[in-house]
């Protein structure tokens, strides 16, 4: 009866661990996407960062800058990608089981990862920023 069961369930597991990787790819994608994003808004405001730093700015304070900066793109993003996601949660209707489409649990969950991620990106990009010498910045165009 064991092997009957298995059989019967093994299209539903084998349809499970392939949506499941291509999720584990998504979020490896969506990191490597989030990180490239924000370094490259960090490298576009070396030149602003070394001034500042010339100028007398603390690490603490370019960090709480650029965090900040970073988070609103962040955010808006997430914003966006949770309004697609709801609008296009009708399609994957049919591959749901026992889950709403548009379950809170999840788009909360995503929408906080994400964010936790941005906030990393952000914070490893600003520390390589508040290094920056001044000098180097502000000759460098």
């Amino acid at each position: 009866m064991g092997e009957r069961v298995e059989a019967s369930l093994a299209r539903q597991r084998f349809s499970m661990l392939l949506l499941s990787m291509f999720a584990v790819l998504a979020l490896a994608l969506a990191t490597i996407g989030i990180y490239g994003v924000m370094a490259y808004l960090v490298n576009q405001g070396s030149r602003e960062i070394g001034i500042r730093i010339a100028l007398g700015a603390t690490p603490s304070g370019i960090l709480s800058l650029v965090l900040r900066q970073g988070m609103t793109v962040a955010i808006i993003g997430v914003a966006i990608g949770l309004a697609g996601a709801f609008a296009l949660t009708r399609f994957m209707h049919s591959l749901l089981y026992d889950v709403r489409g548009t379950d809170p649990l999840t788009f909360g969950g995503i929408s906080v990862m994400l964010t936790a991620i941005a906030l990393l990106a952000s914070y490893i990009a600003t520390r390589r920023a508040a290094r920056i010498d001044p000098i180097t910045s502000l000759r460098s165009e």
